[in-house]
Formats: structure tokens, sequence, C-alpha cells
């Protein structure tokens, strides 16, 4: 990978780059983290595709811009970061956070999608008690109690059978955290606050698309993976039976070859899994 600072318009923005493959694929990282996250995984996919991973303004190294920055905003960042690379069309694979950036795209740059996969994430907007818990921890970062964050959100992220064997990850989640600027965690909930539903609009995009669920997610229990599933009969799903919210770290090989089976075409994907 090749990390670089590149210009997404007026954004300077944090990304790593593959450089090589036909197709690709952008990995956008979820809340309280940031593109660290996708190392390991990026090994699984760049046999077959290009891989480029960004820190989405707010989080890792990338830049604090406004007191708010709505999906809308990182969305268009991550479209501008591939204007600037050049690459005219790619995959979209958002975690959590990530999801609600990436259907953001079907606003204005529907057209540069190939397909678009949710990892552990929703399309409904937040509930008004979803709202209400993003407020509690807006104050909670004002406060200076970060590492109340740092201490709970990463254990809660995996399965609990897994996370004896997921320490090292969960230290590492905790460390992201704890150097996220506050400023930063606070536009992104802004933003997530904001946030509107776009369960419809996917399903009626005529995009290939996939869902990812953990069966153990704690943010994301079964009944409401079920729910958009049934809303959306078009989508592809996965449902990975050891994992919690962190499937691409608990079970990364069953969600990279449903990726590439959605990112390329059927006989591309059958090859690039057996060689």
């Amino acid at each position: 990978m090749v990390e670089k600072f590149i210009m997404a318009g007026s954004t300077p923005m944090h990304i790593a780059d593959t450089e090589r493959g036909d197709r690709c694929v952008v990995l956008l990282h979820g809340y309280l983290e940031s593109m660290l996250v996708w190392d390991e995984f990026v090994e699984l996919l760049k046999g077959s595709v290009r891989v480029v991973t960004v820190d989405l303004p707010g989080h890792g190294v990338s830049m604090v811009t406004s007191q708010t920055h709505t999906m809308e905003y990182l969305a268009e960042c991550v479209a501008l970061a591939m204007e600037a690379l050049g690459i005219e069309h790619y995959s979209v694979v958002g975690h959590s956070m990530g999801g609600y950036v990436s259907l953001a795209m079907l606003d204005k740059y529907r057209d540069r999608l190939d397909s678009i996969v949710l990892l552990s994430s929703t399309t409904s907007a937040d509930s008004e008690e979803k709202c209400d818990r993003r407020r509690r921890e807006i104050e909670l970062i004002k406060a200076g109690k970060k590492n109340t964050l740092a201490r709970l959100v990463p254990h809660a992220g995996f399965a609990p059978q897994n996370i004896k064997r997921f320490n090292d990850y969960i230290e590492d989640l905790r460390e992201l955290i704890l150097i996220t600027e506050d400023e930063g965690v606070i536009a992104i909930l802004g933003g997530m606050i904001e946030r509107k539903s776009r369960g419809k609009e996917l399903c009626d995009s005529g995009i290939p698309h996939l869902f990812i669920f953990g069966r153990h997610d704690h943010y994301i229990p079964n009944d409401i993976a079920e729910e958009m599933i049934a809303e959306d009969p078009n989508a592809t799903v996965l449902w990975l039976e050891e994992s919690g919210h962190m499937g691409f770290i608990e079970e990364p090989e069953k969600c990279a070859e449903a990726i590439l089976n959605i990112v390329l075409p059927k006989r591309e994907a059958r090859d690039s899994l057996f060689d």
C-alpha cells in the first residue's frame, strides 16, 4: 500500500492505495476507527482488485473541517479523492458508519458505483432513542471523558466467544479512539444524527449490493437486520455466524469471498478465490 495525502476538493485526505487492478474497491471505516483497521483485510483483496482505504475527515489523520461532518460531506470527500486518483468507477465497502457514507454517495455519485457493500451497517436513519445516545456521547466528549468510550466501545464490537482471541485488536481499537481528535468525534456524531434513511433508494438503484451481518452484533440485533433484508429483495446477504460487529476481523475470509463475488464478474471472482 502506498500512503499519501491528496486533496479531495479543498479537504486534505490521508489515503492508501495498492495501485494495481482493473477493478477498484474503496474500504470505508466506521465510527472511532481509521483506515488502519483494514490493514490485514486488504491482503485478502489486493491480489484480485485495486484497494483504496481512506481516513474519513474527523478520523485518523485526516482533518476536521467543521463542527458537523454530514454523511453527504464525507461522501463528497470520498468521490473527490477518487477523482484525484483518476479512478472513475469503483465499489464501496462501508463498515458501520462507513456504510452510511456509502449510501450517501447514491445522492450525487451513483453513476460511479459498481456495487455497494454494507458491512455491519444499516440503511435506516437513527431512531430518536439512538440520536439521544449520540447526543450523550457528544456531552461525554465535551466533558473530557473520551476514555470512557475507549474502555467500552471496542469490547462491545466483538462476539463474546471472540473477545479473548482478539484482545490485541481490541487494545488497538482503544488506542485509535484515544488518539482521535475530540472535535472529529463530535463532528461525526452530529453527522450521524442528521443522516436520512436510504433503504428504498438503495433497493431501487439498480446497483448490485451486499449486506453482511454478524449473528452476535450488539449494535445491529438480528431482528433489525432481518427487517432490512425483508425490505430489500434485491440485496445479496451474508450472515457471519461467529461474528459480532467486526466481521471483517472476526471472519475475514468469508467477508472477502462475498465481497469479491459481488465486485468481480462471476468468472473472475471464482478464479481469484482459487488462485
